[in-house]
């Protein structure tokens, strides 16, 4: 296991933290603290410790525990949001490769970032306080934004994207849970995470086009 001293520096390192990089450097001790031991397992005083600082002083920058995980979600949804818009890449080569691949995207991040993915969807109160919630609707925007045009690549006339945006975001997410969690994973036959996520995005989208064809007729 990585020693606190790597993680936050030595201790003229962690003395700075009194001027100005405190909050930071509890954010990143709460997401390793989250993806060790789960949503949780961490306090405000936990994420003190391993900064190296007194248990009174995460208070200078959060009210409480909730308002630490407020910002790690909303850190999360603006780093979430800008690897679907990379993954997206305006469309190329071609709208269906694209939002594939920001599926790709979707499960890397979850993989990639335990800590930050978990404050992410802690509970609807997390999302209902404005700046992780504001950070969720971006994301979740560059989805429709998505969804929308590959469905309109293959129907004459606009069509909206947010209900297959939603259906994505869903199914991405159950298997992102379950890969976090163990239950999915390539050493089990058929479980491979990747494979379950592309086929049933590609079920989903197909599903949405020809609802969408039906209804251009």
């Amino acid at each position: 296991m990585t020693g606190r001293g790597d993680w936050f520096g030595d201790k003229e390192e962690r003395r700075s933290y009194h001027h100005g990089r405190l909050k930071d450097a509890l954010v990143e001790a709460a997401r390793r603290l989250v993806a060790e031991r789960g949503l949780a397992g961490f306090t405000l005083a936990d994420a003190a410790k391993l900064v190296g600082v007194t248990a009174a002083a995460p208070y200078r920058h959060f009210s409480d525990r909730n308002a630490l995980v407020e910002e790690m979600a909303r850190r999360g949804f603006e780093q979430f949001g800008e690897r679907l818009h990379k993954a997206w890449d305006l469309g190329q080569p071609n709208p269906r490769t694209a939002l594939a691949r920001m599926g790709e995207a979707y499960l890397d991040f979850a993989r990639q970032e335990p800590g930050l993915y978990s404050a992410m969807f802690s509970n609807i109160q997390t999302l209902s306080a404005p700046a992780p919630g504001t950070a969720a609707t971006k994301a979740l925007d560059v989805l429709r934004t998505a969804a929308q045009v590959t469905i309109e690549a293959s129907v004459p006339g606009p069509a909206d994207g947010r209900e297959l945006a939603f259906r994505l975001w869903a199914y991405a997410h159950g298997v992102a849970t379950l890969t976090l969690a163990g239950h999915l994973d390539p050493a089990f036959e058929g479980g491979d995470p990747g494979h379950v996520l592309r086929q049933g995005s590609a079920a989903l989208i197909d599903a949405a086009i020809k609802r969408a064809q039906a209804i251009s007729r």
